[in-house]
């Protein structure tokens, strides 16, 4: 098994953080893993993007052009990226901000609601989680248990209190892919 995934929109999103937990979580499953951030000069508002490789083979090469999954926040990242997704793969996205909606008919097209999740969930700051949640159950790369150590392993001890809500994230996400 290897997946190559795309993780892509603004700065203060939480799509590097995202990909750290999900390369975390990787790792703790005793995958071979690599976490590849791409950002510019900006920490909120710019873009960003990551890409992430689980694999049970050594990898190669952390450097991809085309994707096997692609979780997608923004228009311009849309734009970008779409294109990228191999044939069969999978895109998945917030229709939030989307004003051009994917297109392609040779991938797995699945829209998730994170924003409106997030509202939902009185917090802004579980987006990111929410859209975890949907990526493992469109693409379960790893069991939830791994997810849990990456988060513990990502973020800071005292922040470990908000590890619940993160669980209640990544649930939510679930239910939100069929």
């Amino acid at each position: 098994m290897k997946e190559e995934i795309i993780i892509a929109g603004f700065g203060g999103q939480g799509v590097l953080s995202m990909g750290k937990i999900l390369a975390y979580a990787g790792l703790m499953d005793g995958r071979e893993v690599t976490w590849m951030p791409a950002y510019g000069p900006e920490q909120r508002g710019g873009t960003a993007n990551v890409t992430v490789i689980v694999s049970d083979k050594p990898i190669s090469s952390p450097i991809v052009d085309s994707y096997d999954t692609a979780v997608i926040l923004n228009q311009q990242s849309l734009d970008k990226f779409e294109s990228k997704v191999k044939p069969g793969g999978t895109l998945i996205y917030d229709p939030y901000g989307i004003h051009h909606k994917p297109t392609r008919t040779d991938i797995t097209i699945i829209p998730v609601n994170a924003t409106e999740a997030a509202i939902e969930m009185g917090n802004s700051k579980t987006y990111n989680m929410i859209l975890l949640g949907a990526l493992l159950k469109a693409r379960p790369l790893m069991d939830d248990d791994a997810v849990i150590r990456g988060l513990k392993k990502t973020l800071p001890e005292r922040h470990h209190h908000l590890i619940p809500l993160n669980q209640q994230a990544i649930t939510r996400g679930k239910s939100l892919v069929s």
